[in-house]
């Protein structure tokens, strides 16, 4: 007997909240004497489904967090280290990734952000002395890494100038020449380039280049071209590398913008990182003063000293990079409804989902361990390679994978996983190839140089 007067406050539950002119409404619609038959066959807990689902499934599902850090690896961080991360962080979500498919389509640089950059303080992070701040090698990478999270060219930009070209003078200048560059380099009052790759030679940059140095005074002679270089379009400060007629050795040199001889033509039709102006730049007997000559740039060991340094960027790069195609595709999957539910409770896409965070946060283990080895001064050629050659090969699974959970809206700018698919691919391919990295990691492990 209790049951079935369980049962009759069950059924009063659901129809005491209709009034008279909705209960004449629905009974236009169903046969209520049916539906009441129905319930009637309906035990306890079958009509508490229907209670809950009539009244929306109760308290609305709170899902967790997007956030790729699974192992809370900023949890590590000083508190003014997070805090510089956030902002980091706060600024390319509110100033870049409202204008950067935009500036993306139209293969074009955002030159309003320059003066923003400024205030964060980043340029030079690691650097002592001349404006810079003098964080962590690990604040560096954070930084590159957040700046990847929403766009590679823009972290392509900084690595070229706060790395590349700002490092090239930290480590191969005088005194004088740090003094007379660096502090305005670092307000961003100048914008750097650095040219090494050629348009035929660019893993053998070692060994081959065909950018000629030739003495005559007190100036230098340089001739050739190179390729693929970053900010070389609007660049100030241009690095540039070339070989020592005399000695056959690498030296390095300051060019400056507007220098006589000097010219370099935007690269057009590119189908990854559209908002870096990268630059074909040719040298017709420029003429460069031997106080612009990097007076402390001997050999190619020298630079191989800055292209260590700034590899470790690029690694947390591809991180940033695979970080922003994940959290991406987690949050879509969680909105995206098909067959009545987000396509996120389906067991394939969680599979997918997964397997990015997997690749993900092994990834972010490694850089975290190799920025340590960077800060504790042990950082080898063959460790920056490794992370580069990893961290590279599992960015382009996690956005290939973020592509595949998207389905063809995975193709559009719109949705943003597009871009860090198409970006992903220069990443890939710049500061040392995955076959190079792998033969300098090959070398150390064997004792035997693969290198022709």
């Amino acid at each position: 007997m209790s049951n079935i007067f369980s049962k009759a406050a069950n059924i009063y539950n659901l129809f005491k909240s209709i009034d008279f002119k909705q209960l004449e409404a629905l009974s236009k619609k169903v046969d209520l004497e049916e539906v009441m038959a129905q319930f009637g066959k309906m035990d306890e807990k079958q009509l508490a489904g229907l209670m809950k689902m009539m009244k929306g499934g109760g308290k609305k599902k709170e899902l967790p967090p997007i956030d790729a850090d699974f192992y809370d690896l900023s949890g590590k961080l000083s508190p003014e280290d997070r805090e510089l991360q956030m902002k980091v962080r706060q600024f390319m979500e509110t100033e870049v990734k409202p204008i950067v498919n935009r500036y993306w389509n139209r293969a074009e640089f955002p030159f309003d952000i320059i003066p923003k950059v400024a205030e964060l303080n980043i340029c030079g992070i690691t650097f002592e002395g001349y404006g810079c701040p003098n964080r962590s090698f690990l604040m560096e990478g954070i930084i590159a890494s957040e700046m990847g999270r929403i766009d590679a060219s823009i972290a392509t930009f900084f690595g070229v100038q706060s790395g590349l070209a700002m490092g090239s003078i930290y480590v191969c200048g005088s005194e004088e020449q740090k003094q007379k560059w660096l502090p305005r380099m670092q307000k961003l009052e100048l914008i750097g380039s650095f040219g090494l790759t050629e348009p035929e030679v660019g893993s053998a940059a070692a060994g081959g280049l065909t950018v000629t140095a030739k003495r005559e005074g007190n100036k230098w002679i340089l001739n050739g071209q190179k390729k693929w270089i970053g900010n070389a379009t609007f660049a100030d400060v241009n690095i540039i590398w070339a070989r020592d007629l005399d000695d056959n050795q690498v030296k390095g040199f300051i060019v400056e913008k507007g220098n006589s001889g000097f010219k370099a033509d935007k690269i057009e039709n590119k189908m990854a990182l559209r908002i870096v102006q990268n630059g074909l730049i040719t040298l017709t007997n420029c003429e460069v003063t031997e106080e612009n000559r990097l007076q402390n740039c001997n050999s190619f060991k020298d630079v191989a000293k800055v292209l260590r340094m700034t590899r470790a960027g690029v690694a947390w790069m591809a991180v940033g990079c695979a970080r922003g195609a994940y959290e991406s595709a987690l949050k879509y999957t969680r909105e995206r409804i098909q067959f009545g539910r987000p396509i996120a409770s389906f067991q394939l896409i969680q599979n997918h989902l997964v397997e990015m965070l997997s690749n993900l946060t092994a990834m972010q283990t490694l850089v975290y361990r190799l920025s340590e080895l960077q800060d504790n001064n042990q950082l080898t050629d063959e460790h920056a390679s490794l992370a580069k050659v990893f961290c590279t090969l599992r960015m382009r699974d996690v956005v290939s994978r973020a592509r595949e959970v998207m389905g063809g809206n995975g193709i559009l700018l719109e949705y943003d996983v597009a871009r860090f698919v198409a970006d992903a691919e220069a990443i890939y391919s710049y500061e040392g190839t995955k076959e190079i990295n792998s033969l300098i990691v090959g070398r150390a492990i064997t004792g035997f140089s693969a290198f022709v």
